[in-house]
């Protein structure tokens, strides 16, 4: 049993937090799955809130494709804007009463101050700070207004934003349950914005709100953002609040060690589902980006993985989004299902178009230990269906040491075995084709290799006599005669 050092003291109340700005990403998958999986095994709580401050990019449609996306995956959130829960509303831009009354508790407390800078301003300080290659950041203006001409400048209407009075002196230490104490300067925190012109929170202010009140015991999340949490702790004192536990996974990596980005490898959590991996492949593959179960084992069950999770077992090197390593996850769990719930997978799925259920069950067989994806289904089945061009450079490779001529002479008497033989065993039918081959004095390989190619159009296929009785004796007699006149005609 994996250790868990105190988090089982009370049930974790965990969160993820994702912005509804585009396709749901599978970092909010690998993040979401860990802080579920503790909630889920301490008895606690696993919530979904929506940060949708950013009001000119968030869209309704993607924070319902955020939920979909993760109910696929099998993370249920026991609290999200549709869930419900005790603690809502659940988006944070229903939120803004709650961030302008702490707001107004942190000015009263001379923690936070309000900022009437325009934009210009803003603009010619960053330019001057650049100018003189000095430390970037916001340089104090409006803090040195009184309460007075603040809060009256703000009752006259002028645009303003509210920021964090940040104490420059000294350091900010905290402890990361992964990576242990981390210790910032202070002088290195800007006076970050708590409250936009707009009356919306930023990302600080609405998440240490939110996540106190909201009873949010551990904060698991991306390692960008550590450098923020000064900030946060920062908040918490001001607020006179315990912070919860903090530990920042390592992001998800692409070959090269850059950040996962759509550029290098497909980041939208619907276009896995829509490509054919299986939800339960997806969850194991993303519980391995860091986490190892005790055993030394790659595959295991959702519920295994949820009685083993510990988040001190997460290692904190950059993991790599292995496409190839995913693959073989799924494709090895395609293989634990039943043919009865594989063909209800490819079917309800939309992977099995224009065949029935009792269809695609009939030529499993076939293909089950062949499909890495269930996308892959109708491209490999298609030979039963239709015929395929022949690959005859793939044949002239394959029985370059057999002369054409003989070879269609070979491929003929073959399409009658084919016929004559129609019922007859597997066993039967490979011992007369065999010799067809001892005949003329040519590999058998050969000849099943022209017959693969004539029956499903490639070198790699399923087995060939079971692909036969899918495609049918007459018909792919038919295939064989045609690739031999195909042979007479380049002979």
């Amino acid at each position: 049993m994996a250790r868990l050092e105190g988090l089982t003291t009370t049930p974790a109340v965990t969160r993820v937090a994702p912005s509804p700005t585009g396709d749901p990403h599978v970092g909010t998958g690998y993040v979401a799955l860990f802080n579920w999986a503790l909630a889920k095994r301490t008895g606690g709580r696993f919530i979904l809130r929506i940060e949708d401050t950013d009001q000119a990019r968030s869209r309704s449609e993607h924070e319902g494709a955020i939920i979909d996306a993760l109910a696929w995956l099998g993370i249920e959130a026991d609290e999200s804007p549709r869930a419900g829960g005790d603690y809502g509303p659940y988006r944070q831009s229903e939120r803004g009463e709650i961030y302008a009354d702490h707001c107004g508790q942190l000015i009263e407390k001379g923690a936070a101050y309000r900022c009437f800078c325009t934009s210009e301003r803003l603009a010619e300080m960053r330019a001057a700070q650049k100018a003189a290659k000095g430390q970037m950041g916001y340089d104090g203006l409006c803090r040195s207004l009184t309460a007075h001409e603040s809060a009256s400048r703000a009752a006259d209407g002028e645009p303003h934003v509210v920021r964090l009075a940040v104490d420059k002196s000294g350091v900010t230490r905290f402890t990361d349950l992964l990576r242990g104490e981390i210790e910032i300067q202070n002088r290195e925190v800007d006076d970050q914005v708590l409250l936009k012109t707009d009356g919306m929170p930023t990302y600080h202010l609405a998440n240490v709100v939110d996540d106190h009140l909201m009873g949010v015991t551990i904060i698991m999340r991306a390692e960008e953002w550590i450098p923020s949490v000064p900030k946060h702790v920062m908040l918490y004192d001001a607020f006179e609040w315990s912070a919860p536990t903090y530990a920042h996974v390592p992001l998800l990596r692409n070959a090269d060690k850059s950040k996962i980005s759509k550029r290098k490898n497909p980041t939208s959590i619907l276009w896995y589902r829509d490509e054919g991996f299986l939800p339960e492949a997806m969850l194991n593959f993303l519980a391995l980006q860091g986490w190892r179960p005790n055993e030394d084992r790659e595959l295991f069950t959702t519920e295994e993985f949820v009685a083993e999770f510990d988040p001190h077992a997460i290692s904190t090197g950059g993991p790599v989004f292995d496409m190839t390593k995913l693959e073989w996850v799924n494709g090895e769990k395609i293989r634990e299902l039943s043919p009865d719930e594989l063909a209800s997978r490819l079917t309800n799925g939309g992977f099995a178009e224009g065949w029935t259920r009792d269809e695609v069950l009939g030529v499993l067989p076939l293909f089950q230990e062949r499909l890495k994806r269930l996308s892959e289904f109708l491209d490999q089945s298609r030979y039963i269906r239709e015929t395929v061009e022949p690959d005859m450079e793939g044949l002239r490779k394959k029985t370059k040491k057999v002369e054409p001529a003989l070879l269609a002479t070979g491929l003929r008497e073959a399409a009658e075995v084919l016929t004559s033989m129609a019922g007859k065993s597997h066993d039967e039918q490979e011992a007369a084709l065999r010799a067809i081959a001892d005949r003329h004095e040519f590999k058998v390989g050969a000849l099943f290799m022209g017959l693969r190619i004539a029956i499903t159009g490639a070198m790699a296929s399923p087995p060939l006599l079971p692909s036969v009785d899918a495609v049918g004796a007459e018909e792919s007699a038919r295939r064989t005669l045609a690739l031999v006149e195909q042979l007479a005609a380049t002979a």
